[in-house]
């Protein structure tokens, strides 16, 4: 009897990329373990879109249509080349208007996008049915989701068995069109029994001839167990990736996988062990000197309280890594376990797993609900569609006391198509008042990167990449022996960098502006403390570590109270630091892209 085939996705250069780096990974260091995959037999690889796509602008230089075009140039014409997108966000900072998320179709297809993978973070069937009916209008696959998670112990109402059920109903009832359905968990924390009841139930639903595949992580230790069950369970397809941006906060490895199902009746993509193994030291070999964050290895046995997707993982711990509050992290992630409960139980994927954790850290660091963050008061408010239950009414009630917003039921497509700046005349006009060339790359880097997008089509975008061989200043201690650790100050390119230097280790660790899928948001009060320091001068201090994201005034300046001075960037969030009261600003003691300590002077007034 002839095993059953099974289709492997290769996620190592997107979700591989993205859960280990925060998706800062230069295609030139990449490019020759793409040939080695290709030579290996992989013929099916996720190469774009999520996160990965903003990364390149906003980090290294980089156009993300330019990667996209040589990497089909490498893997050839039929080979299946698949993108991340989030429904009505795509892959863009924000909920795109209809104009923008047809175009976002048109560039991907343009670039060499066989296949889709479409999802909603909400479950929310209203938000897929435009984005897929413009794939498929561009002639590219379209690959439907259900996102699943566990909840936190001790919760109960939705992410079960039934509540898929119901999810893949309103599906089919839609009349939304797909070529294959996934079950994506990007926290990695579905129990291998619910995996099997799930996949068993949607193949009876679907009959056999859709094709049917599980994504998950290994963030919770039991993404091995969760593909054997799906496999079981009657799953056509599964996500791996490559050592050494595999396990822990990623995907399950190739080889591991081969391992696993020896001696079972499935055949993994016709893919041959040595072959495996020479593309897995090339890719070694080609990211030789990135940093790994040691928490992109690891199984996290507290993940499921949370649950946080590995992808977004390893940036929000390298934020608080360069932040400086590190130390909080296990309090963060219990935090989350209200916070998912109250916030109605969307599933823990871009972009409300951000939500997620930058309300728990603002519970941590200001004061349970001081502060409600931006996204996760519009999401409870209503302004990403249906959450799966109902969020808590206390908590809706202040989200809209502190965001100044009513709740709302409105299609959010609705919402986008009536604000201006989400228009292709918008950006169109930016571009030309910013004397750059108008074509639909970028009206569409520039809609959905925003002040980012536009200063890399002007050359000015900073590269931000955590990668060996730096060599700093050198200091001398008392002895006059050379010490290569501390803190030190760089310049590149006119942009000042904080750089780390563990003590008898070379590796040289960069502090940057925080890593993020999409750039912050406004935080819903200020954050700064003002100090009388005599002779009528007050000093406006930080409550939070950062980075200063803008200074909006200069020495000199008449304000009154509550005027914004300058705006930090913490968590993805933009917090204002305003003026304490009436009077004249004295000085400003930050510059753009400083890293701010808690306490840290950031202006004086008087």
């Amino acid at each position: 009897m002839a095993k059953k085939y099974i289709d492997v996705m290769d996620t190592t250069f997107r979700d591989g990329f993205q859960s280990v780096f925060g998706g800062r990974v230069l295609m030139n260091d990449f490019f020759p373990a793409v040939y080695a995959a290709k030579e290996a037999g992989i013929k099916h690889f996720e190469f774009g879109g999520g996160a990965r796509f903003q990364s390149l602008y906003f980090y290294l230089q980089e156009d993300a249509f330019k990667m996209m075009d040589k990497f089909r140039e490498i893997v050839g014409p039929e080979a299946n080349l698949q993108i991340l997108s989030r429904g009505i966000n795509t892959v863009m900072l924000d909920t795109g208007s209809r104009e923008m998320i047809d175009l976002f179709a048109k560039l991907f297809a343009k670039h060499g996008t066989t296949t889709v993978r479409n999802f909603d973070a909400l479950n929310d069937v209203n938000n897929l049915m435009y984005s897929s009916q413009c794939i498929k209008k561009h002639g590219m696959k379209h690959e439907v989701v259900v996102t699943m998670m566990d909840l936190p112990p001790g919760c109960e109402g939705a992410h079960d068995m039934p509540f898929y059920e119901k999810t893949l109903r309103n599906i089919l009832d839609s009349g939304i069109e797909f070529d294959s359905v996934c079950f994506k968990d990007a926290s990695g924390t579905s129990n291998p029994h619910k995996v099997f009841e799930t996949i068993q139930m949607a193949r009876k639903l679907l009959g056999d001839d859709v094709h049917l595949r599980l994504h998950t992580h290994e963030t919770a230790g039991v993404s091995v167990a969760c593909y054997i069950a799906a496999l079981e369970a009657g799953a056509d397809g599964i996500d791996m990736a490559a050592a050494p941006v595999s396990g822990g906060t990623s995907q399950p490895d190739i080889l591991t996988m081969l391992h696993a199902t020896k001696g079972t009746n499935y055949n993994l993509g016709d893919l041959e062990l040595p072959k495996i193994l020479k593309y897995e030291e090339e890719l070694a070999r080609c990211l030789k000197d990135y940093m790994i964050p040691p928490e992109a290895t690891q199984v996290s046995p507290i993940i499921p309280f949370s649950p946080m997707p590995g992808g977004a993982l390893t940036a929000n711990t390298q934020m608080m890594r360069d932040n400086g509050n590190l130390d909080r992290y296990d309090e963060v992630i219990l935090a989350m376990k209200e916070v998912v409960e109250r916030g109605g139980y969307g599933t823990s994927v871009t972009p409300v797993s951000q939500f997620y954790w930058q309300q728990a850290y603002a519970n941590v660091m200001f004061g349970p609900w001081k502060q409600v963050a931006p996204g996760y008061g519009r999401m409870v408010l209503g302004y990403f569609g249906k959450t799966p239950v109902e969020p808590d009414p206390k908590l809706v009630k202040l989200a809209s006391e502190k965001l100044e917003l009513e709740p709302t039921t409105e299609n959010p497509l609705d919402i986008a198509d009536r604000d201006s700046g989400k228009s292709i005349a918008h950006w169109t006009k930016v571009l030309e008042d910013e004397g750059l060339e108008v074509n639909d790359e970028n009206i569409f880097i520039a809609a959905s990167c925003d002040k980012k997008g536009i200063a890399f089509l002007k050359g000015e975008s900073p590269l931000m990449v955590r990668k060996k061989g730096l060599e700093p200043e050198e200091t001398t201690n008392n002895n006059g022996e050379v010490n290569m650790a501390g803190n030190y100050t760089v310049v590149v390119d006119g942009k000042k960098y904080s750089v780390q230097v563990a003590e008898g280790n070379a590796d040289i660790q960069i502090t940057e502006a925080p890593a993020a899928a999409a750039a912050p948001v406004q935080a819903a009060t200020p954050v700064a403390t003002a100090t009388p320091t005599g002779a009528g001068n007050v000093e406006i201090n930080s409550q939070t570590p950062g980075n200063v994201w803008k200074i909006l005034l200069n020495p000199g300046d008449s304000v009154k109270e509550g005027d914004k001075i300058m705006i930090l960037e913490a968590m993805k969030m933009e917090i204002d630091i305003a003026a304490p009261q009436d009077g004249v600003i004295k000085s400003i003691n930050v510059s753009v892209n400083d890293a701010v300590s808690d306490g840290q002077l950031l202006a004086t007034m008087e």
